[in-house]
């Protein structure tokens, strides 16, 4: 708000303002607009997890998919919390947005046996979340297989 510097003698050049600058709000909102789109793509699970590819064609992610990985070491995590084998399906239950209805999307190290990745998928359904996808890095379509009988051929 101005005020008047001197005393106000009827002139009314140096008068009070009741007018709302919005400039400064304008340039605060615009930070904060550039700040939001920078850390939003930095906000995804940051595990180090070597995932393998896929050709498939990838499908809508939901807004906020709840990620379950298994490490290298055999480990489990909810996003990027760890959790134990036993309490997977007590943490995913606890989760305020989650429900038995909503995908569980499963991450697995490239050196995770199959065996282990069908156990933690056993658990899951176990505990009633049917609905997993499992995530792969999108990769560029590989020239298709020979046939079994042309590769025994000598």
């Amino acid at each position: 708000m101005a005020v008047s510097i001197t005393d106000n003698d009827g002139d009314d050049d140096f008068a009070e303002s009741h007018e709302i600058n919005v400039t400064p709000f304008i340039d605060v909102m615009l930070v904060l607009l550039i700040i939001f789109m920078v850390a939003a793509p930095l906000s995804t699970v940051d595990l180090p997890i070597d995932l393998p590819t896929s050709t498939a064609m990838p499908q809508k992610k939901p807004d906020k998919p709840t990620y379950v990985s298994i490490k290298p070491d055999l480990g489990l995590a909810i996003g990027e919390t760890p959790v134990k084998r036993i309490n997977l399906v007590q943490e995913l239950d606890a989760l305020p947005d989650m429900s038995k209805d909503k995908y569980v999307f499963l991450r697995a190290d490239r050196v995770v046996p199959y065996g282990e990745l069908m156990g933690v998928m056993e658990i899951l359904r176990a505990g009633g979340y049917t609905r997993v996808k499992l995530v792969a890095l999108e990769g560029a379509p590989a020239a298709p297989a020979a046939p079994q009988s042309e590769l025994a051929k000598p």
